[in-house]
């Protein structure tokens, strides 16, 4: 905003150059004092306008640029997509790829949360029993029990948490998939379902 200087004896005041009374006002007999102040309170009241307006901007600026905005705009790095294909059509979720014997030991162990749409992937490399359990694991879990086929082989539904309990595939499985509990339930998933991803055989 650009400012100019009105000299008041030893001090100097800056006042913005938009409120500044014109010459032509203050050397009119016609218009008087009473038009002076309306004239002033008018140019006032948009300079305000303007700085709540800006203000505005600013705060909206910061929202979009804020870490949790950039956070949810940004691109699933590391996520690959899976469909589950059942009698209630193809569901689509964005889950993670558990392939060493350390990333599987580990698992969803200690998250508090999962969006509905994520889950995890666990691959054995081959296709043999296998069996799970939900130590230190917070999230009430379906477990989907996939053979090398991509074909549901078993279903554990609203797993405990923090069980030990010993959860077997029940028949050889290659991979294990990990959804929110309910989820199953909720799209009518059962044994005999089709799982697409590029882990399973075509």
């Amino acid at each position: 905003m650009k400012m100019a200087k009105m000299g008041m004896k030893a001090k100097t005041l800056l006042i913005p150059a938009s409120l500044l009374i014109p010459e032509s006002l203050l050397v009119s007999n016609s218009l008087g004092l009473q038009h002076c102040a309306d004239w002033l309170v008018m140019r006032m009241a948009a300079a305000l306008r303007l700085t709540c307006a800006a203000l505005l901007c600013l705060t909206l600026l910061g929202l979009s640029f804020s870490p949790a905005a950039l956070a949810q705009n940004a691109p699933e790095v590391g996520l690959d997509s899976l469909v589950i294909v059942t009698a209630t059509g193809s569901h689509t979720f964005s889950v993670e790829v558990m392939r060493t014997d350390e990333e599987r030991a580990k698992g969803l162990m200690f998250r508090r949360f999962m969006p509905k749409d994520r889950g995890m992937l666990f691959d054995f490399k081959r296709e043999d029993n296998v069996a799970m359990w939900m130590k230190n694991t917070y999230l009430p879990l379906d477990m989907v029990f996939i053979s090398r086929a991509g074909i549901v082989v078993n279903v554990a539904q609203n797993t405990e948490p923090l069980s030990e309990r010993i959860i077997p595939s029940g028949a050889p499985t290659y991979a294990v998939l990990e959804v929110n509990a309910g989820t199953a339930k909720a799209i009518g998933l059962k044994s005999g379902d089709r799982v697409q991803h590029s882990l399973f055989a075509k």
